[in-house]
């Protein structure tokens, strides 16, 4: 059956019936991390919302072009075009060579998302790789009209962009209220307007990261690469561009001011954007310092933690948020995400092994909960209520098997599907224990001394029952008896 895809659009503020530009295929483009410091938490949340968006797409049948660019160079300290460059800044302090920590940076951040179960992009180019490119779209925006060169450098000229296309649509602000509010900066004496952004920045002697132009020897601005790069691999218009809420100004405003100024278009049907991370309502990033790396989750080292989480612990907790809402991080949050990993995982080991018949009667509520999880996900990747419709397949498949109900083959297959297609697939949770031949046994074992325990409670035999919970416990086994069924984990 055809289904289809809804998603919100930043710029139009409505969600649409998802429609690429050419049939069949989809060509989307991310904006990847600035490299220099360790992934933290913040980092995880654009990085799982557009992998489930990912892999959703070829579930649903698309071929995709997955772009996701790593920022290199051009990104200053400051969103106004002041400051040193955060890579090169970052250099000066370790006493190493720019590319040298690029590359340090961008292992760890790949090694992270491969943790979190992250497919990589089609394609990850860096920005120091399309200098080229960049000079090039300079020149369309010069030869255009609206930019401007200014002692070595080239700004974009946003009041004469606003007075034919309209600057601040993405981000809903008005010229005339930035105009009023804002102030003449030190340092951007070469601009005409506080509001310009700069295409090209000539370097300063000092400044290490540099490239030959025809305006002078230095380097892009930030916000010039994803125009760039974005039409090199996916073309003037592709379906969409994402990234994080935080980059809707100025970031993605000036892209979409460069595709129109260089295009005529804005080249970007669907912008989709992830809400922030946050701690105690506050941003969570290096800025405001109260960023968790990844790493120090995974370990459990931060003063903010009361344990390890592992990195599918991670995962379920971002997907319990729509993505274009706000996520407060706890220790609390966290543990139910733990708990509510283990069950699913539990039910995905369990569904496999569960009795089945073609004569067996059939469960409506089975076809309810699947036709409940395609609609949330279609619905603008609704993975809280995908979620809560899975949990509802768990209570089923925990029924059977603590009944030893014979389950129909159609409702066997859809059972086995949504645990494995939608589960580990499109959401990419995937059972982080070692599933080993001793693991196994001990596995075994415990479900046997379960069933003693379960035929003692059928017999309201409550002492033996009792017993046997206690000597499991002594012995590092814990279970937990719940309405789905009984639980059990190891604790030594």
């Amino acid at each position: 059956m055809a289904r289809n895809l809804f998603l919100y659009d930043t710029l139009t503020r409505e969600k649409r019936i998802f429609k690429p530009v050419n049939p069949g295929y989809v060509g989307m483009y991310v904006c990847g991390p600035t490299v220099y410091g360790d992934a933290h938490l913040g980092h995880a949340r654009p990085a799982i919302t557009f992998d489930v968006l990912f892999r959703l797409l070829r579930h649903l049948g698309y071929k995709v072009r997955y772009v996701s660019n790593i920022t290199d160079v051009g990104h200053l300290e400051s969103d106004a075009d002041t400051g040193e460059d955060k890579i090169a800044k970052k250099a000066r302090l370790d006493s190493l060579e720019p590319m040298e920590v690029v590359q340090t940076y961008t292992l760890r951040y790949q090694e992270a998302m491969r943790e979190l179960n992250v497919l990589p992009p089609s394609i990850a180019p860096r920005a120091s790789g399309h200098i080229i490119e960049q000079i090039e779209l300079v020149k369309t925006i010069l030869d255009a009209g609206y930019a401007y060169v200014s002692n070595g450098s080239v700004y974009f000229d946003v009041e004469k962009y606003d007075g034919t296309h309209k600057y601040g649509v993405l981000s809903g602000r008005i010229i005339d209220d930035m105009m009023a509010g804002s102030r003449e900066l030190d340092g951007q004496e070469d601009k005409r307007s506080p509001n310009d952004f700069a295409l090209w920045k000539k370097a300063a002697p000092e400044h290490i990261m540099r490239w030959p132009s025809p305006w002078s020897d230095g380097f892009p601005g930030w916000h010039l690469e994803c125009s760039a790069m974005s039409e090199k691999y996916l073309g003037e218009e592709f379906d969409i561009h994402g990234g994080g809420m935080d980059l809707i100004f100025p970031h993605h405003e000036c892209e979409l001011a460069q595709n129109m100024a260089s295009r005529g278009k804005g080249g970007v049907n669907y912008w989709v954007h992830n809400n922030l991370i946050t701690i105690n309502g506050q941003k969570m990033g290096k800025s405001k310092g109260n960023f968790i790396t990844l790493e120090e989750l995974f370990a459990g080292t931060h003063d903010l933690l009361e344990q390890p989480y592992s990195p599918m612990t991670i995962r379920f907790f971002i997907l319990q948020a729509h993505y274009r809402s706000t996520l407060d991080f706890s220790n609390e949050a966290l543990q139910a995400a733990e708990r509510g990993l283990k069950r699913l995982m539990q039910a995905t080991k369990d569904v496999v092994s569960l009795k089945h018949s073609p004569d067996a009667p059939l469960l409506k509520q089975v076809a309810a909960v699947e036709e409940d999880i395609y609609q949330a996900l279609l619905d603008d990747m609704n993975t809280p209520i995908a979620l809560s419709s899975l949990f509802e397949a768990v209570r089923i498949v925990n029924g059977a098997k603590d009944k030893g109900e014979v389950l129909n083959d159609v409702d066997y297959n859809t059972l086995t599907k949504l645990f494995t297609e939608i589960v580990s697939d499109v959401l990419g949770l995937v059972d982080e224990r070692q599933d080993s031949s001793a693991e196994s046994v001990i596995g075994g074992l415990v479900n046997m001394v379960l069933e003693s325990r379960n035929a003692a409670k059928a017999a309201k035999n409550w002492a033996e029952s009792d017993r046997i919970r206690d000597e499991l416990e002594a012995i590092g086994i814990r279970i937990r008896d719940t309405k789905e069924g009984t639980e059990w984990e190891l604790t030594k």
